[in-house]
């Protein structure tokens, strides 16, 4: 079928949908509801067979739903209206949620349902939820409510009674530092994650607070801040204390919006001499903390985990996972997993760090060196094997960070992001040298000038990932464990080690990585020092979320499906086939 996605934003849901949607064989296009623009001529212009709306802010037309079926997505279970849904669900400590795939009528999120699937919803923030287990709910929706329209004798069921709720404002929001105990402030500050945020006073300056986690061993007088780390401020509640990474200024009437920012960078001079409180090593039972960074190991395999809200990692957090990843090096382990977290893996350099410096092409520059600083470190690790373990997304250089590993393993759900040209780059990272060798050049090309997500298992059908690990998002990091012990212990391990060091030095003598990074970069400086380059406008709108003014050509218009066949293998593997593995037990939804 021809299927058009009328999306508010190209966001996580929306690419996912994109994605899956064409691997199942169907044309897919979007465009995007924005002010000003009419959605009724966009369809008439597309004629598809059917219109869905992952993520979409306002009403369906009359004329558009009235002469076409419009399926709407709502994260909701079925009978749940409103546009605060989720935040809702968390706010009120819900431990079990649903997405609802609904027809477009003239009372909003009350229309026919096409299908509904429920599932859990952990301790986390919104946006980690939202990509996670709504996401996996989403998908499986809208897949059945597609097939069921595709059927032609499919009938949507009537809700019978609604509860519609509505937007949860900030004065519902408040944080009452006074009384509010640390659970409740956690729970305040995930429900507002990433979006819209709480809004707070804090050192003279009004912010919103962006991301929430709970300390057990700092104490102090309820609303104060205690300590740093990594960017992050601790402040203390009625009974103990949270940490909260990031604040976004308060809009000034006729300024730019102000950009997100790790909370130590955005208070700037206003912050007080505070102690920098590194996180502490990892125990059992571990000590409820915050980190971004950590490490363990178990079965012979070592776990560098690191997350960074958005997936953006800035000059200072790639240079601590460095530091992070060469001590991982020191440890005598025969596998290295990088990731294995539950939300974003990386979307390389921090563009909201960039924006806000004082000289963003320096900021630039060093931000690129830091990542390919690391990229090297993990592409000329010889010693071991180095597993990239996404169990969240992945773009840009945070795309071509996962390619310098050994093995690139994905939880089903992933979304890839394997290009720079929607941000004006020509992009470094050595992707000219790892994403060719792992899909052929001609594929490569595609990729990176067709800028279109991919799902995880496209992703290992075009050999860019290596295995796709069906489960939950709570359980992706054990089950990582489980196959990185597995392959730690494999009697293959050690000459699997030794062929990739000779391939290393062969490609090394056909053409060494310096020339790689130097080419890379020489087109990368060109765009950062070039004020009339489009990068920088293109940079200033996504970190200051200014809405496009129109729909990209590149989503506008219809992608085919793609084939569902395996493609032949393009490259040896160095610890086997690709696999598709199935975790114990059921999924979580």
């Amino acid at each position: 079928m021809h299927v058009l996605l009328a999306a508010s934003a190209f966001n996580s849901l929306t690419q996912r949908v994109h994605a899956e949607l064409r691997d199942h064989g169907h044309h897919v296009a979007v465009e995007l509801v924005l002010s000003g623009d009419s959605l009724a001529d966009a369809v008439r212009r597309h004629r598809p067979d059917l219109v869905l709306a992952p993520m979409l802010k306002t009403a369906v037309p009359r004329e558009v739903w009235s002469a076409h079926t419009c399926l709407i997505v709502h994260p909701g279970p079925v009978g749940d209206r409103g546009p605060s849904s989720l935040d809702w669900a968390i706010t009120q400590d819900a431990t079990r949620w649903g997405v609802t795939v609904l027809q477009a009528d003239e009372e909003m999120d009350a229309g026919d349902v096409w299908a509904s699937v429920d599932c859990p919803l952990p301790p986390v923030g919104k946006s980690d939820a939202y990509r996670g287990e709504i996401a996996d709910a989403a998908l499986a929706a809208v897949l059945l409510a597609v097939d069921r329209f595709a059927s032609g004798t499919h009938v949507p069921q009537p809700q019978r009674s609604g509860r519609a709720r509505p937007y949860l404002r900030q004065e519902q929001r408040r944080i009452d530092w006074a009384h509010d105990t640390t659970e409740s402030v956690v729970r305040a500050l995930r429900a507002a994650d990433s979006q819209p945020g709480v809004l707070d006073e804090l050192l003279g300056g009004q912010w919103y607070l962006h991301g929430g986690h709970p300390e057990d061993r700092l104490h102090g007088r309820p609303g104060a801040l205690l300590a740093t780390r990594a960017g992050a401020v601790c402040r203390a509640t009625a009974d103990g204390a949270v940490w909260i990474p990031e604040l976004r200024a308060r809009r000034v009437p006729g300024e730019p919006a102000p950009v997100k920012l790790p909370a130590t960078l955005a208070l700037g001079d206003r912050l007080p001499p505070l102690p920098e409180i590194p996180a502490p090593p990892y125990a059992d039972p571990p000590v409820r903390t915050w980190a971004d960074i950590g490490y363990r190991e178990q079965g012979g395999a070592g776990f560098l985990s690191f997350s960074f809200p958005g997936g953006a990692m800035s000059t200072e957090q790639c240079r601590r996972l460095l530091a992070a990843y060469r001590t991982a090096c020191s440890r005598p382990t025969s596998v290295l997993v990088l990731g294995g977290g539950r939300d974003f893996f990386s979307n390389g350099i921090h563009l909201g760090v960039i924006e806000a410096a004082a000289d963003p092409a320096a900021e630039s520059w060093a931000n690129i060196g830091a990542m390919d600083d690391l990229v090297e470190a993990v592409l000329t690790t010889t010693d071991r094997l180095v597993v990239a373990a996404l169990g969240g997304n992945a773009a840009a250089g945070g795309a071509m960070l996962a390619l310098a590993a050994d093995e690139v393993w994905c939880r089903a759900g992933v979304v890839l992001n394997p290009h720079y040209r929607l941000m004006g780059l020509y992009g470094s990272e050595y992707w000219t040298y790892t994403l060719p060798r792992r899909v052929g050049t001609g594929v490569a090309e595609r990729l990176t000038t067709e800028a279109l997500p991919l799902s995880a298992d496209a992703a290992r059908r075009l050999g860019l990932t290596d295995r796709t690990i069906t489960c939950g998002p709570q359980d992706f990091a054990a089950e990582t464990a489980r196959l990185a012990a597995r392959l730690a212990a494999s009697p293959a391990t050690q000459a699997a080690i030794a062929r990739k060091k000779d391939r290393l030095d062969r490609d090394e003598a056909v053409r060494p990585l310096s020339a790689y990074r130097q080419a890379e970069l020489a087109r990368m400086r060109e765009t950062f020092f070039d004020p009339q380059a489009p990068h920088h406008a293109l940079r200033r709108a996504f970190v200051r979320k200014e809405p496009p003014d129109r729909t990209p050509p590149h989503l506008a218009r219809a992608v085919p499906g793609r084939r569902t066949a395996p493609l032949p293998a393009r490259r040896p593997a160095v610890t086997g086939p690709a696999q598709h593995d199935r975790a114990t037990g059921p999924a979580d939804c």
